[in-house]
């Protein structure tokens, strides 16, 4: 009885043989993110050299676009030479969508300061 009791004992403290319970998995890695900016910080990265670029469609580039943009197309953005991947990006297109998926591209293209402005229109606010 006495071994029978020194084994529950031992089960009970947790030293039965059995593994310890696994450790909490860790918190999946965050995506790559870009940082949204507003009309006004946007005008403060361009003066401060950052590269305004529009990722619309050459067509729609020509029929409007923000003073010294540059256009290179949301699908081609991940190959083009911006002149370094620590060379400052702010993406602007129609509504936001297009230059939200651009910078994912550019991030995991290795770019590390990647500006969301969104909207064309957030420019002038």
């Amino acid at each position: 009885m006495r071994i029978l009791g020194a084994v529950l004992l031992t089960c009970t403290l947790g030293a039965c043989g059995s593994a310890p319970p696994p450790a909490p998995a860790p918190p999946p890695a965050a995506a790559a993110t870009s940082d949204s900016v507003d009309g006004p910080a946007a005008h403060k990265l361009v003066q401060d050299g950052a590269t305004l670029v529009d990722v619309r469609s050459p067509d729609e580039y020509a029929q409007k676009h923000i003073d010294g943009a540059v256009n290179v197309p949301a699908d081609d953005v991940a190959t083009h030479d911006f002149g370094g991947k620590d060379k400052p990006l702010v993406l602007y297109c129609m509504h936001g969508r297009r230059s939200a998926q651009a910078a994912e591209k550019l991030r995991g293209a290795g770019y590390s300061h990647v500006y969301v402005l969104g909207p064309m229109s957030a420019w002038g606010q």
